[in-house]
């Protein structure tokens, strides 16, 4: 028997997650599959408890035929994807103009403060990451914060608190 020939490469991606990747690649032209390769790093995340490995980046990249820098370089690009472990809940605040304009750095220092962490930061308990984002594209709601996948908006520190206790 040859050296290794008793290990057996098991697949990262999950059955389910390659299910639901599959229904992405088909809203593309079959020669295009690698368009879903946003989608398929966000299930392959989610799969994976909200963050993604270098295996699974690779992974992707072989699932989707794409050379392995570029699915890296969309990974490293987008800050909706965490390259190390984060909390059971992502937070993220966006500091960009409208928001710093209507109160984002009052939302930062009190979430600081109440989670005694800073931006990049994961509690000890590993119940939240807190990070900072350019933009989420709700200027109209400002200040706002991004929970989980929930839009939260009109920040004040009272709502704050209320959406922080209402999280398991």
């Amino acid at each position: 028997m040859q050296p290794g020939a008793d290990k057996v490469r098991v697949d990262p991606i999950s059955i389910k997650s390659k299910q639901e990747i599959n229904r992405w690649i088909a809203k593309y032209p079959r020669d295009r599959k690698q368009s879903a390769v946003m989608a398929a790093l966000r299930i392959v995340q989610e799969q994976n408890g909200g963050w993604l490995t270098d295996e699974l980046i690779e992974a992707v990249a072989d699932y989707l035929e794409m050379p392995r820098i570029a699915v890296a370089e969309v990974a490293t690009f987008y800050s909706m994807y965490e390259l190390k472990p984060v909390g059971r809940h992502k937070i993220c605040v966006c500091t960009n103009i409208s928001c710093m304009l209507s109160g984002s750095d009052q939302v930062v220092e009190h979430l600081k403060s109440r989670l005694g962490i800073g931006f990049g930061e994961t509690t000890d308990d590993g119940r939240f990451t807190l990070r900072e984002v350019e933009c989420l594209g709700a200027c109209v709601g400002a200040p706002m914060m991004q929970v989980d996948t929930q839009y939260h908006e009109n920040l004040t520190p009272e709502s704050i608190d209320r959406i922080l206790a209402e999280l398991d």
